[in-house]
Parts: C-alpha cells; structure tokens; sequence
C-alpha cells in the first residue's frame, strides 16, 4: 500500500499542488480493470509495474522514492491510453519519464495504437515515442494540450542510450 501511497502523492504534489491545478487527481480510472501503473522508484533506479491493488506487492520499501509514474489504461474500441506521466522535480532531465515510457510501449507490445494528451510543450518530446499531433491544442485545466496518437504499425521503442530496464520484467 506504501507504493499506492507514494505514486497517488506524485501525482497530486505535481498536478495539483505544483501545477495549481486544484481538480480531482484521484479520478476513479485507476479503480478500472486492466489499469496498469509502471513507476521508477530512487533507491535502485529500478522500473516495476502493478495492476492498481496489486502494488504492494511490487517492493515497497521504507526509504524508496517513487521519482516517475505512469498509468496505462483501456479505451472503448481496443486503443490503449498512457496518462498521468509525471516526474518529480528531482528526476526532470534524468531520463525517467523515458524509462516509463520505454516500459510502457514494452508492455502493450508492438501494433497496439496508442492515445494520450500531451502537455503543448512536450509534444516533441513524446513524438520520439511514435506519437503524432491528432487534433488542435486545447485547455485542460488551464493548461495547452494536444491530443496524440500512434497508429497500428508502431514497432520500435523511444531510445534511451543511458538507461537499462531493471527490476520486475
């Protein structure tokens, strides 16, 4: 439950707190079926997933800093949604948002087409992944976003020459 804790308190200390951004991060999306969160946690630079629930079980250890998060979930119609993307302030320009996202493609696995909506200055960033502008730019909460899509012929992951996936494959 510590991890659950941990990636939840990401998620509101960025989007709501430092982002001021006063909504409902807790939106009941994780609650659903088939929701996965994957996660980068300081004490080992290690990337683990879980099912929401299952978390726990997944190395939570005192002392552990979750430093990015993810979660993956299942649209009407078989398209995949990556959201929430959120790095601590610590770990921004330490290549963790691109181990999530690496671990992310990795785990929907190649032709799947994929949705999100990018925050308008990072859509560079996630066009490295596969991702193209679908739509115009438009507020959420304040803030420019762009929708952004794959297609069924993605196959090749986002590079990261640094970084190595470890932990629970």
């Amino acid at each position: 439950m510590m991890t659950a804790y941990r990636i939840l308190r990401l998620r509101v200390d960025v989007f709501v707190v430092e982002q001021e951004c006063p909504y409902p991060e807790l939106d009941g999306r994780d609650l659903e079926p088939g929701t996965r969160w994957v996660w980068a946690e300081s004490q080992e630079a290690e990337s683990v997933e879980a099912e929401f629930g299952k978390a726990e079980s997944a190395k939570a250890r005192s002392g552990t800093e979750v430093t990015g998060t993810l979660r993956i979930l299942r649209e009407p119609g078989g398209t995949v949604r990556i959201g929430r993307v959120v790095t601590s302030k610590a770990a921004r320009s330490s290549g963790v948002g691109a181990l999530l996202m690496n671990r992310a493609l990795e785990l929907v696995g190649p032709g799947v087409p994929l949705a999100l909506d990018a925050q308008a200055h990072l859509e560079g960033w996630y066009a490295r992944f596969g991702f193209a502008r679908c739509g115009d730019t438009f507020l959420e909460d304040g803030i420019p976003h762009v929708p952004m899509r794959t297609g069924p012929a993605r196959t090749e992951l986002g590079t990261v020459p640094e970084l190595q996936l470890n932990g629970n494959q």
